[in-house]
């Protein structure tokens, strides 16, 4: 008779700060308060009443902070507490978890500091983040022999190789270009190869406790078909964003995700904005596709959809992942509270006056002064919100990872 084996337990034996017991919490609040302070400095930068000691151009400086800076922290707040759960594993804790932290930080220094610094000193200190982290789920993935994660190894990967080809293009060509769309397409196959995966989950795990009507369509065939062209229409879009062939392949991506996005039954999801701004945030992702296709046709300014991705599905997409992970992990109940609502409502507002402000030049300043100030309320009013529950003991044991 074969022994019975006694469970993994969740967390190791850890007397230190709250903060570094789980991945999380250290990242998604450092990681929302950057988000926040980034966008204020931006725009005074934009309108030259404020400067910063940065190799990079005052363009590059905005997209380098959002895309390889929040995100990548966003990310690893996320995967440090999904693998443990994946793979049966310990999550990093403790000073492990703060030295990872810490090369975070000094990332965001190092990168903002960049002219005093040296561009290629600044590269390799910003670099060296997401290297580690590639590495560390490489570990954990391999070490608990979950293959079919694998695939997020590879991503993070692509996202380290956008990231230096940032530093290098920008320093060499004085504006990364090619690296912004890199970056920006691995975040985005992130975010429906992930969001695929937790959406439904979620949506058909609220539902099957409502009346009965229709559930989410599980992963298929036509949701391989759709990530599939969706990666090769973006891989198209970055390196040639106009012409006939890139603006067909964005187009139909457009499609097939709407089409995605209608299979998950989110219209019954109104009643739950956790659930519901999963759907929202996902909606961005073929509004950009779409955007972006109509870009390439020559129709539209390229920004539209880049923002469209960016501001939108980027930034809203990490805020629902960040307060349903950040509730749950922290024994707190799964209700968006009043003050959580009105982060993902002037997230919403943030994206929809950001693209507008492309598609309306003559109302573009005042619509980005609308998208500026309503991002920072969002990701600075999650940070207040949340800073309680993340850096404090959880009122109850923590629960399984959801």
């Amino acid at each position: 008779m074969m022994p019975t084996m006694a469970a993994i337990p969740r967390l190791k034996p850890y007397a230190g700060p709250i903060l570094l017991s789980y991945g999380f919490r250290p990242f998604f609040l450092l990681g929302s308060i950057w988000a926040g302070i980034e966008v204020l400095a931006w725009l005074p930068m934009f309108y030259g009443e404020l400067s910063v000691a940065t190799a990079f151009a005052p363009r590059d400086w905005h997209v380098h902070e959002l895309l390889f800076g929040y995100v990548p922290a966003i990310v690893a707040g996320f995967l440090l507490t999904a693998i443990p759960n994946w793979t049966g594993r310990l999550p990093l804790q403790g000073l492990p978890l703060a030295g990872l932290v810490l090369v975070w930080l000094a990332g965001r220094y190092a990168v903002t500091l960049s002219a005093n610094i040296g561009w290629l000193g600044s590269a390799l200190v910003d670099c060296a983040f997401l290297v580690l982290m590639a590495a560390a789920v490489a570990r954990e993935i391999v070490a608990g022999r979950n293959w079919r994660n694998l695939k997020i190894v590879a991503l993070l990967c692509l996202l380290a190789a956008g990231n230096l080809g940032f530093h290098l293009e920008a320093h060499f060509e004085g504006l990364a270009v090619y690296s912004t769309r890199l970056g920006i397409g691995a975040v985005l196959v992130l975010i429906m190869v992930i969001g695929g995966r937790i959406i439904p989950s979620f949506t058909r795990n609220w539902l099957m406790r409502r009346v009965s009507g229709r559930l989410p369509t599980p992963f298929d065939d036509f949701d391989l078909f759709c990530l599939a062209l969706s990666g090769a229409g973006l891989a198209l879009w970055v390196v040639v964003p106009e012409g006939l062939l890139t603006g067909v392949a964005l187009s139909a991506a457009a499609a097939l995700n709407f089409v995605r996005l209608g299979r998950w039954a989110g219209y019954r999801t109104f009643s739950d904005r956790l659930v519901l701004v999963l759907h929202l945030g996902y909606a961005f992702v073929p509004l950009g596709f779409l955007l972006g296709g109509l870009s390439a046709f020559g129709l539209v300014a390229p920004s539209a959809g880049i923002h469209a991705w960016a501001a939108g599905a980027i930034g809203l997409m990490t805020l629902a992942v960040m307060s349903r992970a950040s509730l749950g992990h922290a024994g707190r109940a799964l209700v968006a509270s009043p003050l959580l609502q009105a982060v993902y409502a002037s997230a919403a507002i943030a994206a929809l006056a950001r693209i507008c402000a492309v598609l309306e030049p003559d109302w573009s300043e005042g619509l980005l002064y609308v998208a500026a100030i309503a991002w920072s309320a969002a990701f600075l009013g999650f940070a207040l919100h949340f800073a309680p529950i993340l850096c404090l003991k959880p009122p109850t044991a923590i629960p399984a990872p959801r």
